[in-house]
């Protein structure tokens, strides 16, 4: 057994299944976060959430590296340069609101945070919102 506070499944899709999850909730686990796309399988995801332990889904965890993409693109395209500082501060401003995102539309009535749901539904709207603004619905 190896206790174990965090896990951050990172190497490849689907890599933990549920019997792995378990096994981290036996050794004490208290939050996952997925860095790989989808790197737990179902199974896995449930038993974190049946456990009430945090769980991030890879689209809100692993939104850092691509919205760090987007950041040297909008530089590319202005002919600009941000300082390191500057990058720091726009990305720490994009995964705060996506937090938040997943806080407002994952509350759960018991007052827990469902991070997939907040993430699937935020998501959701934000196409909406960007369809809606586009005249397209």
């Amino acid at each position: 057994m190896v206790k174990c506070d965090i896990a951050c499944p990172c190497a490849f899709q689907n890599e933990l299944a549920e019997e792995d999850a378990k096994e981290l909730i036996a050794n004490g686990v208290k939050y996952v976060a997925e860095v790989s796309n989808m790197g737990c399988q179902p199974g896995a995801i449930a038993a974190f959430q049946a456990a009430k332990i945090p769980f991030g889904p890879g689209k809100a965890v692993n939104a850092g590296g691509v919205a760090t993409s987007g950041l040297e693109i909008c530089q590319n395209a202005g002919h600009i340069n941000w300082t390191a500082e500057e990058v720091d501060v726009k990305l720490h401003k994009i995964m705060n609101d996506i937090y938040d995102m997943c806080v407002k539309y994952g509350k759960q009535a018991d007052g827990s945070i469902n991070y997939v749901k907040g993430a699937n539904i935020a998501g959701f709207m934000r196409v909406a919102n960007a369809m809606l603004a586009q005249g397209i619905i």
